[in-house]
């Protein structure tokens, strides 16, 4: 590898960023501009059935007061709440709430477009190769997956 060109991680790192500006900045012109990073990146841990604010903190690696403070800070500001879990009446789950339901939808959209840009910035068949191998890369190095 020449001594100037960027690591994989790197390269893996920018276009996440771009699209992740993107995204914050969409929501902020939406009405959700006080969604922070840190929040944002705990929220898109929370499962479609609500998620323990233990499994947050492990996910998102961070501690579980750090988990705490942002799902209070995204419970004060409407996008989560927090309920009894079905499956142990003494854990709270946190699942999306109504406007936290609003970001995602407006997320998704922006997501859709960042990725239309790209296919026509690769090709389809280049874009399609990329995900299959960032597919199975992540088979490699997301313990979530």
């Amino acid at each position: 590898m020449p001594d100037d060109a960027l690591n994989l991680g790197l390269l893996l790192f920018i276009p996440y960023r771009a699209m992740e500006d993107r995204v914050f900045d969409e929501l902020a012109a939406a009405g959700f501009g006080d969604i922070s990073r840190a929040q944002g990146r705990l929220f898109q841990r929370i499962g479609p059935n609500g998620s323990r604010l233990t499994e947050l903190a492990r996910q998102s690696g961070v501690t579980k007061q750090t988990a705490g403070f942002l799902v209070d800070q995204l419970e004060a500001a409407g996008y989560v709440t927090r309920v009894p879990d079905p499956s142990d009446g003494r854990a709270r789950l946190v699942v999306i709430a109504p406007r936290g339901a609003a970001a995602v939808a407006r997320s998704v959209g922006v997501v859709a477009d960042v990725e239309r840009e790209w296919t026509a910035h690769l090709g389809a068949e280049r874009t399609e190769v990329l995900r299959t191998l960032l597919t199975d890369l992540r088979a490699a190095t997301d313990p979530y997956a």
